[in-house]
């Protein structure tokens, strides 16, 4: 007797050690003899336009998929996945009535959580709306930090954590802290917020590292941005990527307490495995070394375990801070960055814009000398994703040129995009296949997501690429233990073009 495609004989339960971070729980695994290099589209929907499909979560209870739609109301579009080869529009929530922006939305357990930025001014207090996925009733609703960015359930369902970048006003007269809230779901939704003022006398060992803070205040807690979270399988260990800053920050849920900050360093592009095309004015995709180093600054962050030892991912998109009182980047052509004449003897031939001239970097960094020009030139982003210690948050691999190469074999790589961070990585998902580790990358700016094998962490295996819409943002794993057909499942929300896509596997 067979059922979607499957031996029942040969399906087995086991504990997951790890699922897709928007939707987890401590339930047992459904084994299906997939294969990982071989996700196809299955299904599509377009629920609107540009910023209409920005981030997605799916409810196994009531087979819901629930998605961002900023497009033109601001609103959560709700999408019934009872048959992902045809997916059909349901209903909206409308969340004008909240005052605030979605951000974010997770899922758990027939709950969907849904993180709001204050409106007008996105510097107030945040807010998490908790509802009813089967008649949208609000259960909760709570105050969280400013602009709460990304949100997520605890594997065991206990917490809600949000991160909570707190961005400033334009002017820089208002800028609220970054901070990170754990919700108590068990305790009646009881909030801890906490900022990260008390690392604050480390900032100078954290500097040498690579850390960074630069603001017209130069304020170590409202300077810091928390992006995106990860949380352990086992519900007791959190990990938020500190975009801008450059690091990453690791929470004990347990004492709810921000235990370390890891700055991540730069990348040396002047090293043969890490050459890149920085101009988009070169005539065409054209790799070299160049006396440059790249800030990591991830988006994204994902968590598994392989041997007990805790891992983390990063998308390293790289981000610049650009407001009417303050701007970090600029052209290595402008005529403000002057490169210091003994370390670039050739300085005007690396302007030039078939050189270094496209490329954007950090314009707050670099005179290390402290006399008004570049002794060293530090780009944002590392076009790559890395893995990471959770522990020690010490580097165990990164990709170095390896999504560049990709993306030009495929013939998607976009050369226009050579001087500004590249295919962009922008989402990362880490999750049990079998008995492999799979990882899935959404890169932004060449429109695909590119699978690998990280069973081994410091050696992971690419095993194939997929198209999505738009500009992928959000980038969803089910398990075939949660899916609808039994089968894992990669739901794909592309806010270019509102376009949301499932892909499948085959069987082996």
């Amino acid at each position: 007797m067979k059922k979607y495609g499957i031996t029942l004989l040969a399906a087995i339960m086991v504990l997951s050690s790890c699922e897709n971070d928007s939707n987890k729980e401590e339930s047992p695994e459904l084994v299906v003899n997939e294969n990982a290099a071989t996700f196809k589209e299955i299904g599509s929907i377009t629920i609107g336009g540009a910023g209409a499909a920005e981030i997605s979560a799916y409810d196994e209870v009531s087979k819901k998929l629930f998605t961002v739609n900023n497009s033109n109301t601001n609103r959560i579009d709700v999408i019934d996945l009872s048959n992902p080869s045809s997916p059909v529009f349901l209903t909206s929530i409308d969340l004008t009535s909240f005052n605030g922006t979605s951000n974010s939305v997770a899922t758990y357990n027939g709950k969907l959580a849904v993180a709001l930025e204050a409106k007008p001014n996105k510097q107030d207090a945040g807010k998490v709306v908790v509802f009813d996925t089967a008649n949208y009733s609000v259960i909760k609703e709570i105050t969280v930090g400013a602009l709460p960015d990304m949100i997520t359930f605890s594997p065991d369902g206990n917490y809600i954590m949000t991160a909570n970048e707190g961005e400033p006003n334009d002017t820089y007269t208002i800028d609220p802290d970054g901070s990170v809230s754990i919700i108590a779901v068990n305790s009646n939704y009881a909030v801890t917020t906490l900022n990260f003022g008390s690392f604050s006398n480390q900032l100078s060992t954290l500097k040498t590292k690579g850390f960074r803070i630069a603001s017209p205040t130069n304020n170590f807690t409202s300077d810091i941005e928390p992006e995106y979270i990860t949380i352990s399988a086992d519900s007791k260990t959190a990990w938020v990527t500190l975009q801008e800053n450059n690091g990453v920050a690791k929470i004990d849920l347990a004492t709810k307490t921000i235990t370390n900050v890891f700055p991540l360093g730069y990348k040396d592009y002047n090293l043969a495995e890490n050459t890149i095309d920085i101009s988009d004015k070169d005539g065409g995709v054209l790799a070299n070394t160049w006396k440059l180093k790249g800030m990591f600054q991830p988006d994204a962050i994902s968590s598994f375990e392989i041997n007990k030892i805790p891992y983390i991912v990063t998308a390293n998109e790289g981000d610049a801070r650009e407001y009417s009182a303050f701007v970090d980047v600029k052209r290595i052509s402008s005529s403000s960055v002057i490169l210091d004449p003994i370390i670039f003897p050739n300085a005007a031939a690396l302007k030039a814009e078939t050189s270094m001239g496209r490329l954007n970097i950090n314009t707050k960094m670099g005179d290390t000398d402290g006399d008004g020009d570049f002794d060293e030139l530090v780009s944002f982003g590392a076009r790559s994703f890395s893995i990471w210690n959770g522990n020690t948050g010490e580097m165990v691999f990164d990709s170095k040129n390896e999504l560049d190469k990709k993306a030009q074999e495929l013939g998607i790589y976009d050369d226009a995009r050579s001087d500004d961070k590249s295919v962009e990585p922008e989402s990362v998902v880490v999750t049990k296949m079998g008995d492999k580790t799979i990882l899935f990358v959404g890169l932004e700016r060449v429109d695909a997501v590119m699978v690998y094998d990280v069973s081994n962490p410091v050696a992971p295996k690419f095993l194939q690429s997929f198209k999505t819409g738009d500009a992928p943002e959000g980038l969803l794993f089910i398990p075939a233990s949660k899916s609808p057909t039994k089968r894992s499942l990669v739901v794909v929300s592309s806010e270019g073009d509102g376009v949301v896509k499932i892909f499948q596997p085959d069987l082996n």
